[in-house]
């Protein structure tokens, strides 16, 4: 019979997990504290630890590590109800194999705890990290997984793919890697691709020699060579020149570069991550993005949330953003505000989010910040049009027909031809709306300049 000793200070959690477990066969032991847990270890020797990390006395996560050495092969799994990412990085980072947070479903409970006992997993260590301020915030689920998955990966010097939507928080996240690596002393060097002209990428990237080009005067490092023991965060790679494309697989490959204008072969230890929010494998498809280099570039992968598939953050985001600009009271905030913010979709997502809060504590003076200082939404449908509904049925109607067509027997394209359509309908209304205007279409769509040219120069040739 697998025994569990369960460490949590909260009587009703106690038996409600007690009573499960017991009921699956297994025998178990609670203790309200890291002192009493001591005692019963005494007479009682789990095959699995489930551990609160708010307890009175000692607390959880600095119990992780006595309870390792003593008991180095029992998986802990560790509960909370404040899952922020440091935590998260903590309990991992201290041996934690699995982490729940309050409140959770008992089947996932119990999943966990099977897993726990298959495979007694071995001894997981990895450095102390010092406290930073919380920039990433989530405490619903989705957010939660990233955090895992960041405390997972920043100890390894692999590359690592981030992807998501405009304004989910990639170089955030990239950030955080970085910061909770063994690297987090050595320099964190940004570069986005898309804001570079293509003209120069190369010699921004790996420098270049005195007299490679009309202006060059001097020997001049690039960022690969600026970021040497650290982090190059290379955002938006999905714009990256075919040229330079090859270039960045042979760093990759063999950490190896030449600078422009130049024959000496240099080497980089650069951890390199990287960040897109187009769709790399549809790029390939369509030969825009190196199949190779993709690969390279994904040895782990973190795909980030739209903001709203965990609306459950709304509030802890709202306010974060409040409290950056308050050292001392906090403001009023109406029930019509929450409304308000509550009702809009965000298809800015997180970064949409903050430039509205900051719009509206600038326009409150201080005072309870009501509806009206919300920024307008970017796109505000008449009320009681049902436009998502109105949308997808249209979307079905042409499907239908397509497949309908005795012509397209045997087609296999629908997703390129759809794509075609809509991008094409999307990109016309935009700019038509913005009277031509590109800087402002892009900012509309939540493109860069440089990725709504792309598209448009795409559909030119279609």
């Amino acid at each position: 019979m697998p025994r569990i000793l369960i460490i949590d200070d909260e009587p009703a959690i106690c038996w409600s997990l007690k009573e499960r477990l017991t009921d699956q066969g297994y025998d178990v032991q609670i203790a309200a504290s890291i002192e009493r847990a001591d005692k019963v270890l005494n007479t009682f020797v789990p095959e699995v630890i489930v551990l609160d990390i708010r307890l009175p006395g000692q607390d959880g996560l600095s119990a992780i590590p006595g309870f390792r050495k003593r008991l180095p092969s029992t998986p802990i799994v560790v509960m909370t109800a404040f899952g922020d990412l440091q935590t998260v990085v903590d309990a991992v980072s201290r041996g934690a194999f699995e982490y729940l947070v309050k409140p959770f479903e008992l089947p996932e409970f119990l999943s966990v705890i099977s897993r726990a006992i298959q495979t007694l997993s071995k001894e997981t260590t990895g450095p102390s990290q010092p406290a930073q301020a919380n920039q990433l915030i989530g405490h619903g689920p989705a957010m939660q997984a990233i955090f895992k998955q960041i405390a997972l990966m920043a100890p390894t010097e692999f590359p690592i793919l981030i992807t998501g939507e405009t304004g989910t928080g990639k170089e955030l996240v990239a950030e955080a890697i970085h910061r909770h690596s063994n690297r987090r002393s050595d320099p964190f060097v940004r570069v986005s691709l898309a804001s570079l002209n293509p003209s120069v990428i190369e010699s921004e990237l790996f420098g270049h020699g005195k007299g490679a080009f009309t202006g060059a005067t001097e020997d001049r490092q690039g960022l690969f060579e600026l970021a040497e023991n650290g982090t190059i965060f290379l955002d938006e790679i999905g714009e990256t020149p075919p040229a330079i494309q090859v270039k960045l697989l042979r760093v990759l490959e063999s950490h190896s570069f030449t600078r422009v204008g130049t024959s000496h072969e240099r080497t980089t230890n650069a951890r390199v991550l990287a960040a897109t929010n187009r769709d790399l494998r549809t790029m390939i498809v369509e030969h825009n993005f190196r199949e190779d280099l993709y690969h390279r570039l994904k040895v782990f992968a973190i795909e980030l949330p739209p903001l709203r598939s965990h609306r459950e953050d709304l509030r802890p985001l709202v306010e974060y953003f409040i409290g950056r600009h308050l050292n001392s009271m906090k403001p009023n905030v109406t029930d019509e505000f929450w409304a308000e913010v509550e009702k809009r979709t965000w298809p800015g997502n997180i970064r949409e989010l903050r430039n509205a809060i900051d719009h509206a504590v600038v326009l409150s003076r201080g005072g309870p910040l009501v509806a009206e200082h919300l920024p307008p939404s970017p796109i505000d449908f008449p009320p009681g049009t049902e436009s998502v509904e109105e949308l997808r049925l249209a979307i079905a109607s042409w499907v239908q027909r397509q497949l309908g067509e005795p012509q397209n027997a045997g087609m296999n394209d629908l997703y390129r031809r759809f794509s075609i359509v809509a991008d094409t309908a999307l990109l016309n209304e935009v700019l038509s709306f913005t009277q031509q205007n590109r800087s402002g279409a892009a900012k509309l769509l939540g493109l860069d300049r440089a990725t709504l040219r792309t598209k448009l120069g795409s559909k030119a040739s279609d």
